[in-house]
């Protein structure tokens, strides 16, 4: 009894210990997202290089979902160190690509949006970590939702409709509030492997991607709706 009792703290501190990193990595990529941003945002010659063209801002953005779906598809049979640097050269590029907010909303209001974000997302990791509610069904639903969300926002690219961009953004506010917990949830099933090794590493990385985006799309949504524009 005593022996079970052992290996089952030592499964749970393995576990907690696993989720930490995960957010402690996630923490780092946004750290190096906004160092960059700020960068980029800063330097009138990247701001020309960047903006001057609709072409150089596009091929940026294509670069970046390049980027994340080959770490994405790719982790379990990348090293290490490719998956780190795959995952921080992402964070970066990230960051120049969303230097622009910068240039369209006030800072004070990036400011108070990401605290709104950060708060809503400490809420419900919180949740989706200690819930007994078994998320996976709305998971489901969630992903359904959130190619609703990619498809409306393709068709608003032709129509620029003010008022769809605005039920857009509500839609995705709900949609990565729901993700987040989901996300979170997931953390639990995944099986730890030895502590410090390639795979744990590669699935701690993973598991920060996946709560990355959900930060950071949830964030662009609040600022789209809350944000404060330049005059």
């Amino acid at each position: 009894m005593e022996q079970q009792i052992a290996q089952r703290a030592a499964v749970a501190g393995a576990r907690q210990k696993f989720i930490v990193g995960v957010y402690l990595w996630m923490a780092a990529a946004l750290m190096v997202t906004g160092v960059s941003a700020v960068f980029a945002a800063s330097s009138e010659a990247f701001i020309r290089f960047a903006f001057g063209s609709r072409w150089t801002f596009f091929g940026l953005i294509i670069d970046e979902f390049a980027l994340v779906w080959y770490l994405s598809a790719n982790i379990r049979t990348m090293t290490k160190s490719a998956a780190m640097a795959a995952f921080f050269g992402y964070s970066v590029l990230n960051g120049l690509t969303l230097s622009v907010i910068f240039l369209v909303y006030t800072a004070q209001s990036i400011g108070q949006v990401f605290f709104m974000a950060a708060a809503m997302f400490g809420g419900m990791s919180i949740y989706g970590l200690v819930t007994k509610r078994d998320l996976m069904k709305a998971g489901h639903y969630l992903m359904m939702g959130l190619w609703g969300v990619i498809i409306a926002s393709l068709i608003n690219m032709f129509l620029r409709s003010s008022g769809f961009d605005w039920l857009i953004s509500i839609v995705t506010v709900a949609v990565f509030t729901g993700l987040t917990a989901w996300d979170a949830q997931k953390l639990q099933r995944i099986a730890v492997a030895p502590e410090g090794s390639d795979i744990a590493v590669k699935q701690s990385i993973f598991g920060a991607l996946q709560l990355y985006l959900d930060f950071i799309n949830l964030f662009l949504a609040l600022l789209r709706l809350f944000g404060n524009r330049r005059r």
